[in-house]
């Protein structure tokens, strides 16, 4: 139903969007469904994270990190979208000798010269070391306008609180450094508050403001977005049922709404399934959903002309 209608997408792991049939033909087996695909087993984010283990044991090559990143762009093309922004943790693909600058660079080649425009968003994770993710924000100085766009925080929210991160986030600033924060999907309503207190252009999920109305109004005053993604929400049970998503009571409290799939292999999901997902049980139309994605372009770490010019191919 909303196949041809155009989209955007800001909220992507490339890792958790490798094709199966690519995995299987690398390592020469068969059957890595069940390896790729969270099931019905999985009861948390961190259960779901396990998925992430076989894709990120094949993008540890050059050949292999471009391959990935070229279909992933030949998957959205599918999707009709437009314009995506595509992240990854760079130090989780240097176990096999290649540095950061190659892992960068090998992504960049895979999504160039693609029919969907795209940029990098670099991950820095919950769990690392200080120097650790102040490298990827280096690196995002470094590629900057060059293919990459902002930084981010992902991973184990629950564990590692986002009040941890504040100082790199301060540099981040100081460089010039947009970064979006995954926030409010396995933590806690502080992790929101404290991404938006440090500066955060974007909240990753942060389906939990729903809980308070004075989080809600510091995300409208803000004009701070949320990156949805249901369908994950769901399977990592950050929410009960697709039914039980808050997505429209956040909708109706006039919060800035994104859509996005997260992980297209791992959620099994593409951006057209979501949104028929959305209309099955909200009732979303395609005029929602083109707010949606004038809302993804308006907020996405483009220059002004780069997202007039998107804005022009939404209808």
């Amino acid at each position: 139903m909303f196949k041809d209608l155009k989209k955007v997408e800001l909220h992507l792991h490339l890792d958790g969007s490798i094709r199966i049939t690519t995995a299987e033909e690398i390592l020469q087996q068969k059957d890595l469904r069940k390896e790729m695909i969270v099931d019905s087993n999985s009861h948390s984010l961190k259960d779901y994270l396990t998925k992430f283990n076989l894709p990120i044991s094949i993008m540890q090559t050059k050949d292999n990190l471009t391959r990935v990143s070229k279909e992933l762009m030949e998957d959205l093309d599918k999707d009709n979208v437009i314009y995506a922004e595509i992240r990854f943790a760079p130090n989780f693909h240097t176990k096999k000798g290649l540095s950061l600058d190659e892992v960068v660079k090998a992504v960049l080649a895979g999504i160039q010269n693609s029919k969907v425009k795209a940029n990098l968003i670099l991950c820095m994770m919950r769990g690392d070391s200080f120097l650790a993710n102040k490298k990827i924000i280096d690196l995002a100085i470094k590629y900057k306008n060059k293919g990459v766009c902002g930084i981010d925080l992902a991973g184990d929210e629950a564990s590692y609180p986002t009040s941890l991160y504040k100082d790199l986030f301060n540099y981040a600033i100081a460089n010039k450094v947009p970064f979006t924060i995954h926030a409010g999907e396995a933590g806690t309503l502080t992790d929101i508050d404290n991404a938006i207190k440090y500066g955060a252009n974007r909240i990753g999920h942060g389906i939990k403001a729903v809980e308070d109305e004075n989080l809600l109004g510091t995300l409208r005053k803000n004009k701070i977005p949320l990156e949805i993604c249901p369908t994950s929400n769901v399977q990592t049970h950050a929410v009960s049922s697709y039914q039980n998503h808050p997505i429209k009571k956040l909708k109706d409290k006039d919060i800035l709404i994104t859509i996005n799939t997260d992980n297209r292999t791992v959620s099994n999901i593409n951006l057209n399934q979501e949104y028929e997902l959305l209309y099955k049980y909200f009732g979303f139309n395609k005029e929602d959903f083109i707010k949606f994605n004038r809302t993804a372009i308006e907020y996405s770490f483009l220059t002004k002309e780069e997202k007039e010019k998107l804005q022009k191919e939404i209808v």
